[in-house]
């Protein structure tokens, strides 16, 4: 059982060479995912074959991560909730899989998860992040948060949506077991390319900036409800001003 030291390891102290754990179990779970669901994918000739990318996907299920994992080709890095490292059954298998772990809570706290993070875009690999920060349990798309933005400003990589639909009816929030023979669709939208807020990095209105174009090129590709609220208790009622997008 994890003590209480344990839940609060800092991701940045977590093992951070590459894993093989993660290339190995794909190997095996990619032909066995595709007789279980029907897969159906869009836009994968966005994800670069080499060097860092973000990859951003909208979270309705549990097997969101899972599945990119799967599917992506390429070693990447998901950011997954701390309470993970409190269970044995979760607490080694999910780092060698490529969790970072972070605490929810948000400011100091997870600020070990992004420089773990960052240590994995520098090494050239992928970096996944839910911008939601946790699943919607309506399964209507949220406003984001700005971490994936911060990075990607840092390290100068490109950011990439990306839209999964079907994982909510394959495994509903709260089941243990997903339903299979169901049908699975996972697009990778055009890379969002930070370059052009060079000149603005001191601003931070272009992290939101960044953000919300993320969340509008998300919902282009799921044709989700979007609401303009964070999917947390403390502010799912408060409403936020959304920055102007600029695609110039």
């Amino acid at each position: 059982m994890a003590t209480e030291s344990d839940s609060h390891t800092p991701a940045a102290q977590l093992p951070l060479k590459t894993s093989r754990a993660q290339s190995r179990a794909r190997t095996i779970l990619r032909p066995l995912s595709t007789k279980l669901w029907n897969f159906n994918f869009e836009g994968f000739e966005n994800l670069p074959e080499s060097g860092p990318a973000i990859l951003c996907p909208n979270h309705i299920s549990f097997l969101d991560s899972v599945f990119t994992m799967v599917h992506a080709g390429r070693q990447i890095s998901f950011v997954g909730k701390a309470e993970y490292m409190d269970s044995w059954k979760t607490k080694y298998l999910f780092p060698a899989l490529g969790m970072i772990p972070i605490d929810r809570s948000g400011g100091s706290k997870s600020e070990g998860a992004l420089l773990a993070a960052e240590t994995v875009l520098r090494r050239g690999e992928l970096f996944g992040i839910f911008p939601e920060g946790t699943r919607s349990r309506d399964g209507m798309l949220y406003k984001g948060h700005t971490g994936a933005a911060r990075l990607a400003l840092k390290v100068g990589c490109p950011i990439l949506p990306v839209g999964i639909i079907g994982t909510r009816e394959i495994q509903p929030p709260d089941t243990v077991m997903p339903r299979f023979r169901l049908d699975c669709t996972i697009k990778i939208g055009a890379p969002i390319n930070v370059a052009r807020y060079g000149d603005r990095t001191d601003d931070h209105m272009v992290l939101r900036e960044i953000t919300d174009e993320l969340m509008f090129e998300i919902q282009g590709l799921t044709g989700q409800e979007y609401r303009n609220v964070y999917a947390t208790k403390r502010a799912e009622s408060i409403p936020t001003e959304q920055a102007v997008l600029n695609h110039a």
